[in-house]
């Protein structure tokens, strides 16, 4: 969700819309969090599947059967990688980007990498459950949604000079800053909480500033598409890509540091 800047009242139309779709999309997160297993690893799947729909609408408008195909088989090779989970699984979640590049459409290189951006968070966001549990996928779905809404709020109230204007023109520092520090907040709970370790606080900042810079890109996958929205999926959303933009730079922050340190080690694990 992108940092909109300050806004006349006019602009607040959407608000009630907007937090009616965030209450469900919540308590069918909580739910299959809650599950996990093969219930939380499905609903991964069909939205993995659907954003990577909604790229290839919209680098190759006006086609209907091939973006269905390719979310198709981006389900099926997500799938498999899960089954498999060793390392020819990378292969697997190749695949979207290998179709995304090798059929007509805008920006093939950038869709590509867009996609496996897309692959790689379902596949994280499975495991991450699978070795955090509940405590670690919580963790990183708040700090996400604490630094997106703080940010829209903070945007709107305050504004003032642009974030990244090029990319992303509504998102302001002022609601950027405000992310960070609203995600470190929810390392520090954490922290005081259950007792989790203090490296959790920069992680969660750090973590914020990868969400938000999965917004800008998503904004770059739109701007060059000339698109404002993903899809209309989601009332006062817009597309699943534009509710979980965000996410999808925090999940795959959180694979990179695992490579040196898993995330888990904060929680005990």
């Amino acid at each position: 969700m992108s940092d909109p800047g300050p806004a006349p009242a006019g602009r607040w139309a959407d608000l009630r819309t907007r937090i009616l779709s965030a209450i469900v999309m919540l308590a069918v997160g909580a739910v299959e969090i809650w599950l996990g297993g093969t219930a939380f690893a499905a609903l991964v799947i069909g939205l993995t599947s659907v954003m990577v729909w909604e790229l290839a609408t919209m680098t190759a408008p006006g086609g209907r059967k091939a973006p269905v195909t390719i979310a198709v088989t981006a389900g099926a090779a997500l799938m498999l990688a899960m089954v498999l989970r060793s390392d020819i699984a990378v292969l697997f979640l190749m695949v979207p980007t290998l179709v995304l590049i090798l059929t007509p459409r805008r920006d093939r290189r950038l869709s590509g990498a867009y996609a496996l951006a897309i692959m790689l968070a379902g596949y994280g966001l499975v495991e991450l459950r699978q070795t955090g549990g509940d405590r670690a996928i919580l963790w990183l779905v708040a700090v996400v949604i604490v630094s997106d809404v703080l940010g829209y709020f903070v945007g709107r109230l305050v504004g003032g000079p642009k974030f990244w204007p090029a990319l992303s023109p509504k998102k302001t520092w002022s609601g950027t800053v405000a992310g960070w520090i609203g995600a470190a907040l929810v390392g520090l709970v954490l922290v005081l909480a259950v007792g989790t370790s203090w490296l959790i606080v920069p992680v969660s900042a750090l973590v914020a500033l990868a969400g938000q810079m999965g917004d800008i890109a998503e904004s770059w996958v739109k701007r060059r598409a000339g698109v404002k929205d993903a899809s209309d999926l989601i009332p006062g959303h817009g597309g699943v890509l534009d509710r979980f933009d965000a996410l999808i730079g925090a999940v795959v922050f959180v694979l990179l540091l695992g490579l040196f340190a898993p995330v888990t080690r904060l929680f005990g694990g």
